[in-house]
């Protein structure tokens, strides 16, 4: 990819961009097949409806991203710009950082070819945020420099503010705390009654371990968003229930479950059928021995609730094809070890490892703690073993490796 942009300079006519390259047939079953089917789709809807089929068909795309990311790199370029969208959305929403990032540096330069400020806009969106996520973060830095870099266009200038909140947290994560700092301040100085600059604090104040500072900024954004009269009562309210979901984890963090469990309770209060909501709420409760039927009850919920939301949004999935949501699977296994019911809580944990895209050391230290409940020892040690190669970013992550290392050195 280029180091920098110039929007208006490209030359390649649209008319180039968007023809498909021949190719030869391929049966629209096979991946090669399906990905040059995505050059059919038109109009918003129909590319979100696609994206969202790809992920909920993980198992079939992964293959089909796969194949897209080999097609990508042929002479004649087999993709147009809407094909390309939907291949670097579905790999970041999947959580193919590699197979993400080409696509979007190839919908980049479909875009630039075809003068786009918007798409331009677009793409370096989703690559720096798929960049983060995979925790390339100097390389994330770098494409937020790029684009703070383009000139020209009102809305490539619209999303600036956006990517330098984003730059913040991805300093953060480098370590650069103090330059993240001095940014962080110089964005709130500059807008100060923006409510998302005050988001963005929160979000780097939680990142470098300063839970209640990071609760002053939510709390500030609260009151921001409040006094937005552009804003209707409806969007006003999204946005505060957002913050309030965020404060209960911070109230975790600061080891105050009774304010966690309050904000909870009051998202329930309007939302009572959330997943989120239900599942939080029960394992924090389960977590810290608290209203352990109650607990269960939520989770259990929770499962359901997810699973009708899912098979709504996609008539098309079967109900047996709809897998259970693996954190709160977790959830009940642990809420069910808990009630000492052991031999129930098996089954939850031991679906909830089989999923790829849920791997955690707290799940595995969970199982292994059913494992022993159950007197299955060796397989205990063995599960904690393979809770200690993923990786630990986070805080709590890191304090689970300390405490799992601690009860594997207890049980060899």
């Amino acid at each position: 990819m280029r180091t920098t942009w110039n929007v208006m300079g490209a030359v390649t006519t649209l008319a180039l961009l968007t023809a498909t390259a021949p190719a030869a047939p391929a049966p629209a079953e096979t991946p090669r097949g399906q990905a040059l089917a995505l050059n059919r789709i038109t109009g918003d809807d129909a590319v979100l409806g696609r994206i969202f089929e790809l992920i909920e068909d993980a198992r079939h795309t992964k293959p089909l991203l796969e194949e897209a990311a080999k097609m990508a790199k042929e002479k004649d370029q087999p993709f147009n710009i809407n094909a390309t969208w939907i291949l670097a959305r579905t790999a970041q929403l999947l959580k193919q950082t590699d197979a993400g990032v080409a696509f979007y540096k190839l919908f980049l330069d479909q875009a630039a070819q075809l003068r786009s400020p918007e798409k331009i806009s677009e793409g370096y969106a989703g690559l720096i945020e798929t960049l983060y996520s995979g925790g390339k973060y100097e390389e994330s830095e770098k494409a937020c420099t790029e684009f703070l870099d383009l000139k020209g266009d009102a809305a490539l200038q619209l999303r600036k503010p956006a990517v330098l909140r984003q730059m913040v947290l991805v300093l953060a994560k480098e370590g650069k705390t103090d330059k993240a700092s001095d940014l962080i301040d110089k964005i709130v100085k500059a807008q100060p009654d923006n409510p998302l600059n005050q988001i963005a604090k929160g979000v780097f104040l939680r990142e470098i371990d300063k839970p209640a500072e990071a609760v002053k900024a939510y709390e500030t954004a609260i009151d921001l968003f409040k006094k937005d009269e552009d804003l209707t009562k409806e969007q006003r309210d999204e946005f505060i229930d957002g913050i309030r979901y965020t404060l209960s984890g911070l109230h975790i963090d600061l080891n105050d479950v009774d304010k966690a469990a309050a904000d909870l309770k009051a998202l329930l209060e309007k939302d009572p059928d959330n997943p989120g909501y239900n599942n939080d709420l029960g394992y924090i409760w389960a977590d810290h021995d608290m209203n352990l039927p109650e607990s269960e009850k939520l989770i259990r919920k929770a499962i359901e609730e997810e699973k009708k939301q899912r098979l709504k949004a996609n008539p098309e999935l079967k109900a047996d094809d709809a897998k259970d949501n693996a954190s709160y699977l977790d959830s009940l296994g642990w809420v069910l070890f808990k009630e000492k019911k052991y031999k129930e809580a098996l089954g939850p944990l031991e679906e909830a490892v089989k999923d790829p895209d849920a791997q955690s050391i707290e799940i595995y230290d969970h199982l292994a703690e059913v494992q022993m409940a159950t007197g299955d020892k060796s397989a205990a040690v063995a599960t904690w073993k393979k809770g200690l190669e993923l990786p630990a970013d986070t805080k709590r992550e890191k304090q689970k490796k300390v405490e799992v290392e601690k009860k594997l050195k207890a049980n060899e």
